[in-house]
């Protein structure tokens, strides 16, 4: 196949945010809302943007929910996020075979930046396309299209690697191949495995995906 460019998501793919993201949402719903909303619920909308997925329960608050989330997210980031088994390890040995790196994320460039940097993850990559990077976002194929305009790829020779059925179509939207792993918590909600080109269950299984 002879993948030269690998984009990674972010959350739920390289670092840990699933129980920050879902302490946050529920935090929110009851404190704006007074809705009690269980996990189930919150992981189906894992991946797409939190302003659309906060707006599924009111767009009249919207702006409050949002800043209510928002806060409550960051106070808590740096106590409840970690990495998961064998990312660290994973980019380096993909650098370290020649292959070219971008993160493409809907998260706000700031929250996402904490992460990379909480980390020392974002050196390993040479384009990072956030939230504000596009008009439109996952599952649009758009923040795909942008990361190959930017690093002068073409699709056949770049593969994407999620954790969400909101990543496989923003892909596949754009001519990509997808891979979903499945060590986040957001699998099995959103009934995306059928839709995937490949499905691992680790890193090294990754890395093998990858290099072919």
């Amino acid at each position: 196949m002879g993948y030269k460019y690998v984009l990674f998501d972010l959350d739920g793919t390289l670092i840990n945010t699933n129980k920050l993201i879902i302490e946050s949402f529920k935090y929110t719903y009851k404190t704006v809302l007074g809705l009690e909303v269980s996990e189930e619920e919150i992981l189906k909308y894992f991946g797409e943007p939190l302003i659309v997925t906060l707006g599924r329960y009111s767009k009249e608050k919207a702006d409050e929910l949002f800043k209510t989330y928002i806060e409550y997210n960051e106070s808590r980031h740096d106590d409840t996020v970690t990495i998961f088994e064998g990312v660290k390890e994973l980019l380096e040995e993909l650098e370290r075979q020649g292959f070219t790196l971008g993160l493409v994320t809907s998260k706000r460039k700031k929250v996402a930046l904490m992460g990379l940097e909480l980390f020392d993850i974002k050196k390993h990559f040479d384009v990072f396309v956030a939230l504000e990077d596009t008009e439109l976002h996952k599952p649009n194929p758009a923040p795909v299209i942008k990361a190959l305009e930017l690093l002068g790829a073409h699709p056949s020779d770049a593969i994407m690697v999620g954790d969400s059925v909101f990543d496989i179509h923003c892909a596949h939207g754009a001519d990509v191949k997808a891979v979903l792993v499945k060590w986040s918590a957001a699998h099995g909600f959103q009934g995306d495995d059928a839709s995937a080109d490949y499905v691992v269950h680790d890193t090294k299984e990754l890395l093998e995906i990858i290099k072919r």
